[in-house]
């Protein structure tokens, strides 16, 4: 459970940025957005799949040897 306590001098506003903060990192409204209705099976599987596709290319992007050569050529300073 995810609690959040004002601090002093907070507005409530700001408690609440960071209380809806937390819950996307925990994956809060993730679970319950899925729970809302009712996914079949085939479609349940084409998107576990699309995931874990997606999770192992992000993995492969990040070890790639070739990627660490350009990372000096990433975004140029505009005068």
């Amino acid at each position: 459970m995810i609690k959040v306590q004002v601090r002093s001098n907070e507005s409530l506003e700001a408690a609440l940025r960071r209380f809806k903060r937390q819950c996307n990192f925990s994956g809060i409204f993730r679970l319950a957005k899925a729970n809302t209705w009712h996914e079949k099976s085939s479609d349940e599987r084409r998107r576990t799949r699309r995931e874990r596709l997606r999770t192992i290319q992000r993995a492969t992007r990040k070890n790639d040897p070739n990627r660490a050569a350009m990372a000096g050529r990433g975004r140029r300073r505009r005068r």
